[in-house]
Formats: structure tokens, C-alpha cells, sequence
């Protein structure tokens, strides 16, 4: 069998025979079991994160699908649809398309089969994990980094098994220019493993349990540097570099320009991890990391745009074959998509946008086009493409493929335009004053109830774009019973010389220097990478100016602080947050805006990026205690119309005060000024507090025993916006 090429480039190199013709020919063999492993599991978890997906989503529109029970209850399943999504359908299809690539672009075996089988079943473990572990509310709170400290501790162990795996197959390759999809898993490798370390640095708790090593800002800065670059390095390099591979092998053209992907490349990673401030604009954020932020986001849109014409124009004098073959019109799609988030992102980052975007639907939207329509549909493409290859037979059926194709562009279409539609009508009601300059929509709900026909909506576009799922694993299902695994795959090669006898080892484009060296691309790669975010959070630790302090902000008692764990396990930061912005239309309807001094004991902070309800930051003594009651065991009691669930648990289950000296302990320990001792006294601390707050509902007619956690749930909500003094006309909270 002859050894396949790599996907030609617009200057190749010499062919190899012509190099290679006094040498001996190595026979080898590729390992294609992995890649059909890790091709499964990226079918299977796919189904199983848009099935919860499609849940939460009707969710929103009918408040009784949360079931009555904590496990299935929007708050805890939401972080479960996106870590599935994420990290267990594209992150397979990342392993699947690199495992693949990787061994035919260096034209040798993976370095160690025992590497990829540990990499293999040690994520899988990990992903189950998550679906264990965050229905039980263990979370961390932080987007797309929910889990908790030991699962992330296994999470770094794994990560780096596939880079031992895929730098020992570097190291050992037959062809010496790496090609430009190696480039971005070598940058999406280091930058996640840098991502991934900085922000899970926590001081556990307990097992499951743990506090942020960062507080208030800093925390946001950090969680949003590694937030916005998780969809850089995650969901976006990985698959660029799928992109320079599986694009061109399905279009049998070159690369359209081999200078274009070197500027993409390197401005791409140096410009990207800059952009994360954009997620927190007008927050308590420091205006000068806002402004870096927006100025290179506005930036990204050129290196983000050059991988999407290369990608495209790679298709020149094969527009044909996309009427034809259902790989390439996933392709293309996938790569307009891309192109078309990466246009929306910038336009986001401009302050004037965005302070009608933020926290609605319109973001919602955004995430998904770029979800659906970049990583779905180019992992579709990809396993249609790879899997005749595997199986030794033709695709089942070109029809369901182009089924595939259309269910999915009509779930994207059903599912982006409401949320858009959505979207704009939150960020506008929201400001939206009358005649007399009073807010022309005062209360909250009144927004909410104008967009559950978009939820339904929503919830339809998830049902099509599943169901095209659906067709796909009945189609590959079918394509392999026809075929056989070719799980080891002949190949033949030339040994790689050493540089000193190549003659064609020196010369040619100034980049082939850094390309021909797997070491100097790290290093040069991760320099990129760190400067960013040194100069963004550097000055936000060590100057205090950034975070000025305020005296009346004091540490949460014990029982305040058991509720806002509380509040954190039932994933209450999914749909409120705690950030009023310095706008009119914020101040008037939920009071003062928000200082960075007052979130200095915040560990994790809890700012939220999406508003399904209104601002809490100001709740605090709003409403009295058996408000707060009534609000969690029937919300539509207090608030007809409400989509929020209830939570009658909150009412059987007692609180743990099992481990409360230890939380007290760990926050002293990072900086939290409880006094030396006081972990002694804090459990009899929290209740007598707990005692107060139900002899204020025993005066108001509601009997709780007072070791129960809706108690110490009201006390923190209660807590909430209340250490320092606002005017009496701005004291008006969320209603």
C-alpha cells in the first residue's frame, strides 16, 4: 500500500523518492484502531451532550421538565451540556482527526500504542466523571472549568500522556518539515496545558470541595483568560489545524497560500490570548485591561479571517465537487462559520455593542454558531470522510449524508435566529425608558415572557441538528458492518537523514528554519502565548490601585457562607448575575453598580455572563426572609410567569456544617482575615445566626427548623450588595 502524501502545499518540496532513492525504505504501520476509538466515542458523547442540551433548552420555556429533583435541575445540567460538548464530543474529535493526521503527516506509527490507550480511556474516565459528579452539584462554578480539584488534577495527567504521545511521534517522524496543522496542535497542546494549570489553582476543602486560589477580579480576569482561550485553543487552533489537513485531502487541491498560513499562525496565537477581558467589559474590572481587551479583539478578526480565506480559497477549481460530495459542504459550511463567529466576536468586544449584548441571548447565539456550525459540522465532515478509509468501503449512503446536512444547517438556523431575535429584544428592553423617564419595563419578568416562544424555538433547531446526528452514526454504523477495520495500515517511507546530510535540509522560505524544528516552534509558540497574559494580569495581582479596598466590606459570616456554597451547588450563577454595570437603566433597577473592592472575599467570584434572571448583587435586604422562602418552594408564587424551577430540597435537606472549620481554615490561609481560632467557633456562630433568620419567619407565619438550607441560603442572599452605603432612591433591587 503507498504511503499517503500530505495534503500538498503551495510550495512543496522535492519529492520524496528523489530524495530518498539511495536510502533504504522503512515499512511501518499506522495505528488506526485509536483513531476509530476516539472517532466512536466522539459520536457517542456528541448524542449525549446535545440530548442534555435539547433538555436544558426546553428548560427555559417549561419549568416542569427540571423534574422536581436537584440532579436534573437547569442549574446543575447546564455545566454538564457544555463540558459534554466541549470536552467530550469535540475534544474526541480533536484526538480523532490528530491521531490521524499526526502519524501520516510524520509518516510513522504513534510513538507508543500503551500512550494512546491511556490517553483513550483515561479522558473518557474523566468525562465520566463529570457526569457523575456535576448533577450532584460538585462545581467549581468557573465556565467551562466546573470541575473539581481531583478530576482537574486527572485532567493534567492525561493532557500530558497526549503530548508525551504526540511529541515522542514528532520526534521519531520520517519527514522533516512539520506541516501547518502540526503548528496548532503543538500551540493548542502547551496553551491548554498553561490555561488549564493557571486557573484550577484552588486550596481543596474536601474530596469534592475546594476555594479558588483567586478572589473578586483577579479571579474574573483569570477565569475569562482562560474562558475566551478555551474557545481559542480548545475549539479553535485544534481544529485549524484539522482544517489544513482534511480540507485539502477532501478537495484533492493545494493549500491557497503557504506565506497566508504563517502569518495566521503566529498572529492568531500571539493576538487571541489578549481578547479574554472583552467578557468584562463595564464590570469592576480595570478600565485599562477592558481597553486592552477590546483593541485586540477588534485585531483578531484579521489572523481569524485569514485562516477562514485560505480555507475557502484551498477549495478554488473544486467548487463542483461541494454539489456533489457531503464531506466538502460540511466543510464549507464549517469553515463559513467560522468565519462568521470570528467577524461577530470583535464586533461584540466594541463597547457601544456590547452594552446591549451582554448577559442576553444574543451572546447565546453566538457561541452556538460557532459550535454547530465550525466544530460540529467540521467534525461531521472529518468521520464522513475518514471512515470509508478506515472501513476499506464506500460510505453507506451519499443521501443521508446530504440528510445529515440539512437537518444540521436547519437546527443552526432555528436555533441561532431566536436567540439573535432574542437577544436584541433583551438588551433593548432592558434600557428602554418612557415619557416620564422611568424604566418602561420596571419589572424583570416582563422581558423574560417575551422570549419563551424563542426558547420553544431554540429547543427545535437542538431537536433537528441531534436528529442529524442520529442519521450520521446510523450511517457510519452501516459503512463499517459493509467493511473491516484496517486497524494497522501498511505504510512505507525513507528514514529521516540528519540535517548535515539532507541536501535540501537548509534553503528555501525563512520559516522552514523554525518548521524543521519541533523545539524552537514550542518555545517560540509558548513565548507567544505568555505575553498577553503576563502584561494583563501581572499588574491586576500586584498593584493595589487595580483593586481598591473598602472598610465596610467584611468577610461573609459562617452561615453566609454555607449558603453561598449553596448557591454555587445549585448553579444559581447560570442565570443571575452579581455585576451591576455603571448604566442608568442598571443603577435605577437594581441600585448602586458594582465596586471592585466590594468582591475581595469572593472566592469563586460570581459576576455570570447570562441574565434568565435579574441582577442579584443588590438583592440584600430587599425583600424580607419568607419572601426568599416562598420565592425557592414556588417561585410563580412570588413572581407569576416565573421559568425559574423550585427547589423543595432546599427544605428536607439539613445543612453540612461537617466541614466548615476547614473552609474557614482554607480562606484564612488565602488571605481571608478570619481570626487565628475562630474555625472553633464558626459552626455555633452559624447557628445562631440560622436561629434568627427562623425566628423572623416564625414571626411572618412560616415554621423552618433552623438547621435546614434554605436558612442559610436566605442569609447570604440577604448578605448580597449590603456592605456599602447606597442613596435611598438607588436602593431599588431586582424585582
Amino acid at each position: 500500500m503507498q504511503v499517503e502524501s500530505l495534503p500538498p502545499v503551495a510550495a512543496p518540496k522535492p519529492p520524496l523518492v528523489a530524495r530518498s532513492a539511495s536510502r533504504a525504505i522503512d515499512t511501518f504501520f499506522y495505528d488506526n484502531r485509536i483513531v476509530r476509538d476516539f472517532g466512536i466515542a466522539t459520536v457517542i458523547w456528541g448524542i449525549i451532550g446535545m440530548l442534555v442540551g435539547v433538555l436544558a433548552a426546553f428548560q427555559l420555556a417549561r419549568p416542569e421538565l427540571n423534574m422536581g429533583t436537584a440532579a436534573t435541575t437547569f442549574g446543575r445540567i447546564r455545566p454538564l451540556h457544555t463540558n459534554a460538548v466541549i470536552f467530550a464530543f469535540v475534544g474526541n474529535g480533536i484526538f480523532t482527526g490528530v491521531y490521524y493526521s499526526l502519524q501520516r503527516l510524520c509518516k510513522t506509527r504513534m510513538f507508543s500504542d500503551v500512550l494512546s490507550k491511556i490517553h483513550f480511556w483515561g479522558w473518557q474516565l474523566i468525562i465520566l466523571s463529570a457526569v457523575a459528579t456535576l448533577p450532584m452539584g460538585f462545581t467549581t462554578s468557573k465556565e467551562y472549568a466546573e470541575l473539581e480539584w481531583p478530576i482537574d488534577i486527572a485532567i493534567t495527567l492525561v493532557w500530558v500522556v497526549f503530548g508525551w504521545n504526540m511529541f515522542g511521534t514528532i520526534a521519531r517522524r520520517r519527514e522533516r518539515h512539520l506541516y501547518v496543522g502540526i503548528w496548532f496542535y503543538i500551540a493548542t497542546f502547551l496553551t491548554v496545558a498553561v490555561l488549564h494549570i493557571v486557573n484550577s489553582a484552588a486550596l481543596p476543602v474536601s474530596f469534592m470541595k475546594s476555594y479558588s486560589a483567586y478572589a473578586g477580579v483577579q479571579d474574573a480576569l483569570v477565569q475569562w483568560w482562560y474562558g475566551h482561550n478555551a474557545v481559542a485553543f480548545f475549539l479553535t487552533t485544534p481544529y485549524l489545524g484539522l482544517m489544513y489537513y482534511f480540507l485539502p485531502k477532501a478537495a484533492e487541491r493545494p493549500v491557497y497560500s503557504y506565506r497566508l498560513s504563517i502569518i495566521h499562525f503566529w498572529s492568531l496565537i500571539f493576538i487571541y490570548i489578549w481578547a479574554g477581558p472583552h467578557h468584562l467589559l463595564y464590570t469592576a474590572l480595570p478600565d485599562w485591561a477592558q481597553s486592552l481587551g477590546v483593541a485586540f479583539s477588534v485585531m483578531l478578526i484579521a489572523p481569524s479571517w485569514g485562516g477562514m480565506i485560505n480555507g475557502l480559497l484551498t477549495l478554488r477549481g473544486a467548487w463542483d465537487k461541494v454539489r456533489e460530495e457531503p464531506v466538502l459542504k460540511f466543510f464549507v459550511v464549517a469553515v463559513t462559520a467560522y468565519g462568521m463567529a470570528t467577524f461577530e466576536g470583535p464586533m461584540l468586544s466594541l463597547k457601544n455593542v456590547n452594552a446591549i449584548a451582554h448577559f442576553t441571548d444574543w451572546i447565546v447565539a453566538h457561541v452556538h454558531v460557532g459550535a454547530l456550525g465550525w466544530n460540529g459540522f467540521l467534525t461531521f465532515g472529518m468521520l464522513y470522510w475518514l471512515w470509508p478509509r478506515l472501513y476499506r468501503t464506500p460510505l453507506h449512503s451519499k443521501k443521508l449524508a446530504n440528510t445529515h446536512f440539512w437537518l444540521g444547517t436547519l437546527g443552526i438556523l432555528f436555533y441561532a435566529l431566536p436567540m439573535y431575535w432574542a437577544g436584541f429584544t433583551q438588551g433593548l428592553m432592558w434600557k428602554q425608558f418612557n415619557a416620564e423617564g422611568m424604566l418602561q419595563y420596571p419589572n424583570f419578568l416582563e422581558t423574560v415572557m417575551q422570549i419563551v416562544p424563542m426558547y420553544y424555538l431554540r429547543g427545535i433547531g437542538g431537536v433537528l441538528y441531534l436528529s442529524g446526528v442520529f442519521v450520521m452514526m446510523f450511517n457510519l454504523y452501516r459503512t463499517a458492518k459493509a467493511g473491516s477495520l484496517l486497524a494497522n495500515e501498511k505504510a512505507q517511507a525513507a528514514p529521516l537523514m540528519s540535517e548535515s546530510q539532507d541536501p535540501h535540509a537548509q534553503g528555501g522560505h525563512w520559516h522552514r528554519w523554525v518548521e524543521r524544528r519541533p523545539f524552537q516552534l514550542a518555545v517560540g509558540a509558548t513565548v507567544a502565548i505568555l505575553i498577553g497574559g503576563a502584561i494583563e494580569m501581572i499588574p491586576t495581582f500586584l498593584v493595589k490601585s487595580n483593586v481598591p479596598t473598602i472598610a465596610s466590606v467584611k468577610p461573609y459570616t459562617s452561615l453566609e457562607l454555607q449558603g453561598r456554597d449553596l448557591y454555587i451547588k445549585e448553579g444559581c450563577s447560570n442565570c443571575h448575575t452579581q455585576m451591576v454595570r455603571p448604566f442608568r437603566s442598571e443603577t435605577e433597577r437594581y441600585g448602586e453598580y458594582s465596586k471592585a473592592g466590594e468582591f475581595i472575599y469572593d472566592r469563586p467570584f460570581l459576576w455570570g455572563s447570562k441574565r434568565t434572571g435579574p441582577d442579584l448583587h443588590r438583592v440584600g435586604q430587599k425583600y424580607p426572609h419568607s419572601w426568599h422562602y416562598n420565592h425557592m418552594l414556588d417561585p410563580t408564587s412570588m413572581s407569576p410567569g416565573s421559568i425559574m424551577p423550585a427547589y423543595p430540597w432546599l427544605f428536607d435537606n439539613d445543612i453540612d456544617y461537617s466541614t466548615l472549620p476547614t473552609k474557614i481554615r482554607v480562606l484564612r490561609d488565602l488571605g481571608t482575615p478570619y481570626p487565628a481560632g475562630y474555625e472553633q467557633q464558626a459552626v455555633a456562630d452559624a447557628q445562631r445566626q440560622a436561629q434568627g433568620i427562623a425566628a423572623e419567619l416564625k414571626k411572618e407565619e412560616i415554621e423552618v427548623k433552623s438547621d435546614k438550607e434554605i436558612v442559610a441560603l436566605i442569609a447570604y442572599l440577604q448578605r448580597l450588595g449590603t456592605d456599602i452605603k447606597v442613596k435611598p432612591e438607588q436602593a431599588a433591587a431586582a424585582k
